[in-house]
């Protein structure tokens, strides 16, 4: 539930009602994490791909998991704008307000994305209901392939499904992480209703990165060094990255030529 009181609605307030929240779930997400660890570690042992996948704002999330620095290099960005810049449609089709409850979509995105087996899918939605985020999970799952979840359970279980199967992302991951988002997101109640200022990406960014963390130590453990991109901006950090993506040419898109 969102927090109650005039007072915290301030930078102060957000800054301390935000912070006990990552507090809580770097304890209470531990078994998760490392549950969402090895899908990773076994996804880089094996050569697979982490393909991961949001809408909306969820995209910052999958921005940390996809081709940063300090992060993974065997790694893709799934986007619904892919249907444009991969697919070759129409820019005006990502008009389409409701273009997100389409069926179809989440197969095409798939199938533009060519992944293949190994490849583990780590799909972002704080309510976790909207029919493409549902339709990627459950075609990423017909088609082998593991999935992980970053989502509000609060949020999902105060709302209907609206997909046609009655489902929801976090019944189909193999793990879900809970952001511990409130329902609607927002962090600070309002006087007289509603809220203000969004709690998922602080939340989704440090359990995503809490994962990565114990993927790479569980690599290291087994003499394995994790391929992780080095920030293009200090000297060698180009090429070193340029070598590192060698091993997965014509499987990550920022090979692509």
């Amino acid at each position: 539930m969102p927090v109650d009181s005039v007072d915290s609605v301030s930078a102060e307030g957000f800054a301390r009602a935000s912070l006990a929240v990552l507090d809580r779930i770097a304890v209470s997400a531990r078994d998760e994490v490392r549950q969402a660890a090895e899908l990773i570690a076994d996804c880089v042992r094996s050569g697979g791909v982490v393909q991961a996948f949001g809408t909306g704002h969820s995209q910052a999330v999958v921005l940390e998991v996809a081709g940063r620095a300090g992060g993974l290099v065997p790694t893709n960005r799934l986007s619904i704008a892919d249907l444009v810049l991969y697919g070759g449609d129409d820019p005006t089709v990502l008009d389409d307000p409701l273009l997100e409850r389409r069926s179809g979509v989440a197969a095409r995105l798939y199938d533009l994305a060519a992944p293949q087996a190994g490849d583990l899918f780590v799909i972002v939605s704080n309510s976790g209901v909207n029919n493409v985020i549902v339709d990627m999970a459950l075609h990423a799952k017909d088609q082998g392939h593991r999935v992980l979840a970053v989502t509000s359970l609060a949020h999902t279980r105060a709302v209907p499904a609206s997909h046609p199967s009655g489902r929801k992302l976090a019944d189909i991951a193999d793990v879900v992480l809970d952001n511990a988002a409130p329902r609607g997101d927002a962090l600070l109640g309002l006087p007289g209703g509603g809220a203000v200022c969004a709690l998922s990406t602080l939340t989704g960014v440090m359990l995503v990165q809490m994962a990565v963390a114990e993927a790479a130590a569980r690599l290291l453990a087994t003499g394995e060094r994790p391929p992780v991109y080095v920030s293009a901006n200090v000297p060698g950090g180009f090429e070193g990255n340029l070598e590192l993506e060698k091993r997965y040419s014509g499987r990550i898109r920022r090979t692509a030529s």
